[in-house]
């Protein structure tokens, strides 16, 4: 991504003080970023000119197609992502890769390779070559499959492939979700703490994506616990196979949370990535243990889908009419037979920026300003309209939900000062509304 400044429509005003940032690092400029969720071209529809009835039909075909997208999940992680060489030198090991938004940003990252049975954590830049538009970066460790025979791979904000690579102990868990038993890990921290930490991954992710943030949780005393729900690959599928964008999807923090305190936790502190994000939103709003949900920490969440889907039609290319299109067919029962939604997803209730006075629950967002999956501009209008509630930390160059790769140390402050002072209080202003 460019390092200019984001455009109008994302600038948040004065910044108040609930809101945090810094000046960000020098860092080689960017390739173009990917499409993001949805990376089609108009060509798959075969959308040719004609009168105007063909035009509406292929309007119509587009908006139809843009809308399934976005609610199915994918049946593999696609390997995107070309290997262009390994080199050994010595104990060093480093891989090129084509130059682009994401591997020519300092941190630290995973390549998967090899569907996913081989992974490797990527460090820091060793070289890059804009004439060529490629980058060399150290190789920190591999595990599975050789990466010297992968020729694809994906890049990943998952460090960790797995709870043995955070250093702290793990144990197999099965939740019972409304869908039916499905897999979690649990962290204990040993301290006796009885607020509990529950990881909800965003969309086509998987649970590893929390991996992150659970020495930090560790580290203040509380246990972790990282679900699968409905419909991520691991859980298993809802009825129609189909996302609800978190409209479906809280029941299964509900159980979570369910699962918590049948083991002796008080509350709970929710974090959300992307569009966990949203559904942990859903379930502080909905859920009828709603009032033990202490805190939330949502890195890049989904405030609004009405902006973020937005956006994703305008990374595509998509005409402004036809994405709006698109989100009619979400929210509109007749569009049930097209999306393949066993329901439609009420996209104005989970629009956080109007509904912003209505978040009675504390919450940290953490945010990057060069997003280019979900804009910045909402967690940072909430934080503007719902101050005594929302505090949020913008960071730069992090692209989507890579803050803690960045500038790891940054973000675990940042959580750990803004959270524990929260834990152990039980009497924060919330609105209750009756029980389900």
């Amino acid at each position: 991504m460019p390092t200019s400044a984001p455009p109008t429509s994302q600038r948040s005003r004065s910044l108040p003080s609930n809101v945090s940032r810094r000046r960000p690092h020098a860092v080689p400029a960017q390739a173009a970023a990917p499409a993001g969720w949805l990376k089609w071209t108009l060509a798959g529809i075969g959308i040719g000119a004609g009168a105007g009835s063909v035009l509406l039909t292929a309007t119509a075909a587009l908006a139809a197609y843009f809308a399934r997208r976005v609610v199915t999940p994918a049946k593999e992680r696609e390997q995107d992502l070309p290997i262009l060489a390994v080199i050994r030198d010595g104990m060093d090991l480093e891989v090129v890769l084509p130059a682009t938004a994401e591997t020519t940003v300092p941190g630290t990252y995973s390549l998967f390779f090899d569907k996913g049975a081989g992974h490797a954590v990527i460090g820091g830049i060793r070289s890059y070559v804009p004439r060529e538009g490629t980058v060399t970066r150290e190789v920190l460790r591999v595990s599975g499959s050789e990466l010297a025979h992968a020729a694809r791979g994906w890049w990943s904000s998952a460090v960790y492939a797995g709870p043995e690579d955070v250093g702290l102990t793990a144990e197999d868990i099965t939740l019972e979700l409304p869908v039916g038993p499905a897999p979690a890990w649990l962290f204990r921290s040993g301290t006796g703490q009885r607020t509990w930490a529950i990881m909800v991954h965003g969309r086509g992710a998987s649970r590893n994506e929390g991996l992150r943030a659970v020495r930090t949780a560790h580290d203040l005393g509380l246990n972790s616990l990282l679900l699968s729900y409905r419909n991520d690959g691991e859980a298993p599928a809802a009825g129609d196979g189909r996302y609800g964008l978190g409209a479906t999807e809280w029941p299964d923090i509900e159980a979570a949370i369910e699962y918590a305190l049948s083991q002796g936790a008080k509350d709970v502190v929710l974090f959300g990535y992307s569009m966990g994000g949203a559904i942990a939103l859903q379930a502080a709003d909905l859920s009828k243990h709603r009032n033990v949900i202490l805190a939330m920490v949502l890195d890049a969440p989904v405030i609004s889908w009405v902006d973020v889907l937005a956006h994703q039609a305008e990374l595509n290319r998509i005409p402004a009419a036809v994405g709006q299109y698109g989100q009619l067919m979400l929210s509109h029962p007749m569009g049930r037979r097209l999306t393949g939604l066993a329901a439609p997803v009420d996209l104005k209730s989970m629009d956080w920026v109007a509904r912003a006075v209505e978040l009675r629950t504390p919450t940290l967002i953490i945010h990057s300003v060069d997003d280019d999956f979900v804009p910045y501009g909402p967690s940072a209008e909430l934080a503007l309209r719902n101050p005594e509630m929302v505090t949020i930390e913008l960071f730069s160059r992090a692209l989507h939900t890579k803050e803690w790769n960045v500038d790891p140390q940054r973000w675990e402050t940042v959580v750990t000062d803004w959270l524990q002072p929260r834990l152990g209080r039980h009497e924060l202003p919330r609105v209750s509304g009756p029980e389900d």
